[in-house]
């Protein structure tokens, strides 16, 4: 049976460390062939070496403190804080094509789930290679918990957490939410289109109504992230895992948590009761908790950051 804590509050690469910004934060930077990627080192007040965690973001053109176009919630700047708070360094950036990373990105066409996995590796050596640093684990939020479950195994990272990561393919989430949205017609398209894309293959026949989801630039990326299913993929880590979910996250039900939880059974598994997506505290209906994705001043969920902060110090330890 799974462990379930519940709380009422809960390759050519160079790299390059910026100087210049407040005592517990400073710009990072990892230079690639193709731009900069740019992100955010806090630093705990503390002597010697220090854990590190490498924060990574969720879908879409999320930033390094989980901020996108409409949304403002600053819900990973706000975990980093309290990470360094509690005695871990961490690292959280901007994706390629993303705020300040945007000259780094590519083509839509040309972008390829794996070019994450690629770029958060890179961070992980990059990490591993400085001193003040003694280990580093990867933190992945939502779908960055699938590049960072990828990135952990290929970078040897010492430890892995998930938060409100999918335990199915995203081919397996995106069927579901289409069978019920769309009307019948448009629901056998959007399968067959899915079932094209899953076998590898592109396909020039798609619908004006669903051109925005299939549109032919971004199916070569779905096809690649397709390839990739957490459930089976974090049974290949052999690090310690953490699995965090909230309770009340109306995006990733627990059910997940639990699928990923019964794929890697020596895995932690902690279920933060009143936790949202964006890892604020909040009741469970969604209306409720709208204002939550576009205002920072909503508190994280009190137990997020007891959880993941003893996790990784328990980890420095062993």
């Amino acid at each position: 049976m799974p462990t379930i804590a519940q709380w009422k509050w809960s390759t050519g690469l160079l790299f390059a460390v910026c100087a210049g910004a407040a005592a517990s934060e400073q710009p990072i930077e990892l230079r690639t062939m193709s731009g900069a990627i740019a992100g955010t080192l806090s630093l705990p007040k503390a002597s010697g070496p220090v854990p590190v965690a490498l924060i990574i973001a969720g879908s879409g053109p999320t930033d390094r403190d989980g901020n996108g176009p409409g949304l403002k919630n600053d819900s990973l700047r706000l975990l980093a804080q309290g990470l360094a708070d509690a005695g871990v360094a961490s690292v959280r950036f901007d994706k390629r094509g993303v705020a300040a990373s945007l000259a780094a990105g590519p083509k839509e066409a040309d972008l390829r789930f794996d070019t994450y996995i690629h770029d958060a590796t890179a961070w992980l050596a990059m990490l591993k290679a400085d001193k003040r640093f003694s280990q580093v684990s990867v933190v992945g939020h939502s779908e960055g918990a699938l590049i960072g479950m990828l990135a952990a195994k290929a970078g040897d990272a010492k430890s892995y957490v998930s938060i409100a990561g999918v335990a199915r393919g995203a081919s397996a989430v995106l069927r579901e939410q289409l069978a019920t949205a769309l009307p019948a017609p448009l629901a056998r398209e959007s399968e067959r289109i899915l079932v094209e894309l899953e076998a590898g293959r592109e396909t020039a026949k798609v619908p004006p109504e669903l051109a925005m989801l299939y549109r032919p630039s971004v199916q070569p990326y779905m096809i690649s992230w397709f390839r990739y299913v957490p459930a089976t993929a974090i049974k290949d880590l052999k690090m310690p895992v953490l699995l965090v979910q909230g309770s009340t996250d109306v995006q990733v039900p627990v059910s997940e948590a639990e699928l990923l939880h019964k794929a890697k059974p020596d895995a932690q598994l902690v279920v933060v009761k009143g936790m949202n997506h964006v890892l604020k505290e909040a009741p469970p209906d969604k209306a409720s908790q709208t204002p939550m994705y576009t205002d920072p001043k909503y508190p994280l969920a009190p137990a997020l950051v007891p959880a993941v902060a003893g996790f990784l110090n328990k980890v420095a330890k062993d």
